[in-house]
């Protein structure tokens, strides 16, 4: 396959990467235990503008990662579209999880966790790292963000 299309500035890989973030549904999710056995899953999310939320139950692999590791890298599906984001991740029971972001995973996902089993719960994923690129020729400038920090 040839590449036709110019590389992306980082400020349009940036614009682009945050109306994902408002449309997208599903993201993968990569965790690792105790034991650094990696886990892979999607979920559904919402970004309430610095945060991604997810929800997943407390006893399944991916929650047990999510709560004892707080990290999590997540990523969008198209290889030819890269999106990653290494977050550091926050749990938060359906008690404690604020109503804002309970409301606002409803209204993205259609669907209510606390409605399914008590053992679901909330994580907050902070983005510390972002990096976004179509195929190689934009390998150079795919990092967004660093450190918590938008270069762009």
């Amino acid at each position: 396959m040839k590449i036709t299309e110019p590389p992306r500035t980082p400020g349009q890989r940036k614009r682009e990467l945050l109306d994902r973030l408002e449309r997208e549904v599903d993201i993968w999710v990569a965790t690792a235990d105790r034991e650094r056995l990696p886990c892979l899953v999607a979920l559904w999310f919402a970004w309430d503008g610095e945060h991604l939320w997810l929800s997943t139950r407390l006893t399944n692999p991916t929650g047990r990662n999510l709560r004892e590791g707080g990290r999590a890298r997540l990523a969008f599906g198209d290889t030819r579209d890269v999106v990653l984001v290494d977050g550091e991740v926050e749990t938060f029971t359906l008690e404690e999880v604020p109503e804002a972001a309970a409301r606002s995973f409803r209204a993205k996902t259609g669907w209510d966790p606390g409605r399914d089993s008590a053992s679901y719960a909330y994580f907050r994923v902070r983005p510390v790292a972002v990096q976004a690129w179509h195929e190689e020729h934009e390998l150079p400038g795919r990092h967004l963000m660093r450190d918590g920090v938008w270069l762009v």
